[in-house]
């Protein structure tokens, strides 16, 4: 037997922050916690909308307040640069081929907002 260590790479907290690619991973990672604090109002919601009106008011009162107001901003901030880093890997990771031709990366990503838009106005209008 070795009486030698192995050799262990010292990892430092800030790692990610060494690396331009990591930070901006790190930053899109940490952009989910806004989404579960809507996510958790959203349910808080409904469960008050059973609980009767007055915990639907009460409800209504804390989704009014400035901060989480802010907090859903930030939240659909977040949401919106999940889905453009999304719909950017998309014609990377599946290209569309049409008549032997691959679609060009940004029709592929405009297609993908103009779905989004398409189906926000239409639950705009239904409800």
């Amino acid at each position: 037997m070795s009486n030698r260590k192995p050799y262990v790479r010292e990892m430092t907290r800030t790692w990610w922050k060494d690396h331009p690619f990591y930070r901006f991973y790190m930053v899109r990672e940490a952009t989910v916690l806004p989404l579960i604090f809507f996510t958790i109002c959203l349910l808080v919601g409904l469960g008050s909308l059973v609980k009767g009106p007055l915990a639907w008011a009460s409800w209504l009162d804390f989704m009014a307040n400035p901060i989480v107001v802010a907090l859903n901003i930030v939240a659909l901030a977040g949401s919106l640069f999940h889905a453009q880093t999304f719909f950017s890997m998309m014609p990377q990771v599946m290209p569309i081929r049409l008549g032997g031709k691959t679609l060009d990366k940004k029709v592929v990503v405009l297609a993908q907002w103009a779905a989004v838009a398409a189906i926000t106005l239409l639950v705009l209008v239904i409800v």
